[in-house]
């Protein structure tokens, strides 16, 4: 991880353009490649960002992200404040509690909650960045990754990106489909998800534990 809180400008090349004028910002490096512009609020979400796989290209006080889509992240830095790379180690990843477990578990049995024709290749199949919940095929024998939260938000579906991103270089998977599914997804996260070309499914868990409990009660 490397981290430097300095004052720069940001400039935005790709789908739009966007700029952010000369401020005092923090800005991440991650391990995977992932470099994050944030300000001193805003919550957890960054004001600029470009994911991995990317280009980081330093030159002086100007250093410049291109990814493989030839989307262009341009920082350039005035005076520094504070810097310094350390090295983190492997996280363990976020642990799901019961009631995700539990429809991961559900939903690994009935993969055509997802669709007709839909079936179960593995959970937790691994990818570099950590296992995506379910992969799968559907009925056209496209490959689909599914991540699946209790409340699903901006975060999971950057999380499910991240996966896709790493998936589609598998030539044996690709092309690799996203579905993000959660009991109640938040709006701002439906419209990610849609410009990220990810599927949206709300699933309903009482639904679920019901269906199993008459599938219990046939043996």
């Amino acid at each position: 991880m490397r981290i430097r809180v300095a004052e720069c400008t940001v400039r935005y090349e790709g789908r739009l353009n966007a700029f952010l004028p000369m401020a005092t910002r923090l800005v991440m490096v991650k391990a995977d490649g992932c470099v994050a512009v944030h300000a001193d609020g805003g919550a957890y979400k960054p004001l600029n960002w470009m994911n991995a796989p990317n280009t980081l290209t330093e030159d002086d006080d100007m250093w410049t992200v291109l990814n493989p889509k030839g989307e262009k992240l341009i920082i350039e830095f005035g005076e520094i404040h504070f810097e310094t790379d350390l090295e983190m180690g492997e996280d363990p990843g976020l642990q799901k509690d019961g009631v995700e477990l539990e429809l991961q578990r559900l939903l690994a049995e009935r993969p055509e909650t997802f669709g007709v024709g839909m079936a179960l290749i593995r959970r937790e199949y691994p990818t570099p960045i950590g296992p995506v919940d379910l992969l799968c095929r559907d009925g056209d024998g496209t490959t689909v990754a599914i991540e699946i939260k209790r409340r699903g938000e901006i975060d999971g579906v950057e999380q499910l990106s991240r996966y896709l991103e790493f998936l589609n270089r598998d030539t044996r998977l690709a092309p690799v489909r996203g579905i993000f599914a959660a009991q109640e997804i938040k709006p701002q996260a439906k419209l990610l998800a849609a410009d990220r070309g990810i599927t949206t499914v709300e699933v309903d868990y009482d639904d679920l534990r019901g269906s199993d409990s008459e599938v219990m009660k046939l043996f």
